[in-house]
């Protein structure tokens, strides 16, 4: 066989384990056992574990275009708000998004470690938007991005089985804020 086919295999095989993952995730939450998600994608556990070797390796790839989506509409939305409402409404999206999968937040810290593009982005978006916000003299100095995913984390866990978490997430957000500002 071919190298060729053997890479095309592979990619297929991955996609086919992304979508498994992403249609799992939504119906069962991030705990789903990785054997499910194995037999959704018609692939061995194996071939699951070569491709992704951590459940949170497997929720970073599939939070991947979430995440990019969000910092990109940060990006673009920065030019239009005042630092404090930039990270604001930066918060609030990033911890809709860490609830689209049940029991996602309770390893959002160690999923965006993980170094997709989409973690990558997040990373970077949150802790620029950060620095601005707290030279703008908006948030605490003594405050950083760890900080900011234990809250979010904490946030999109509250909310998991909200009836309104849109509402929700933007009140807790608010509370956060709060705490995060310079008095």
């Amino acid at each position: 066989m071919s190298e060729g086919i053997l890479r095309a295999d592979a990619e297929r095989n991955r996609e086919r384990i992304l979508a498994a993952a992403e249609e799992a995730f939504l119906e069962r939450g991030a705990g789903v056992p990785l054997e499910e998600v194995a037999k959704r994608a018609k692939v061995g556990i194996g071939t699951l574990y070569r491709r992704f070797p951590t459940r949170e390796a497997l929720l970073a790839a599939t939070s991947n275009e979430r995440f990019m989506a969000v910092a990109e509409t940060s990006r673009r939305r920065d030019i239009e708000l005042d630092p404090g409402d930039a990270l604001r409404r930066f918060l609030e999206e990033l911890a809709k998004n860490t609830s689209v999968y049940q029991s996602l937040a309770a390893s959002l810290g160690t999923v965006i470690q993980h170094g997709t593009a989409g973690c990558t982005a997040i990373t970077a978006e949150g802790e620029r938007l950060l620095r601005r916000a707290q030279a703008s003299g908006v948030i605490r100095p003594d405050a950083n991005f760890d900080d900011i995913i234990y809250v979010v984390s904490a946030i999109a866990i509250a909310v998991e089985k909200d009836s309104a978490p849109t509402t929700r997430i933007a009140h807790l957000v608010d509370l956060l804020f709060n705490g995060l500002c310079v008095r």
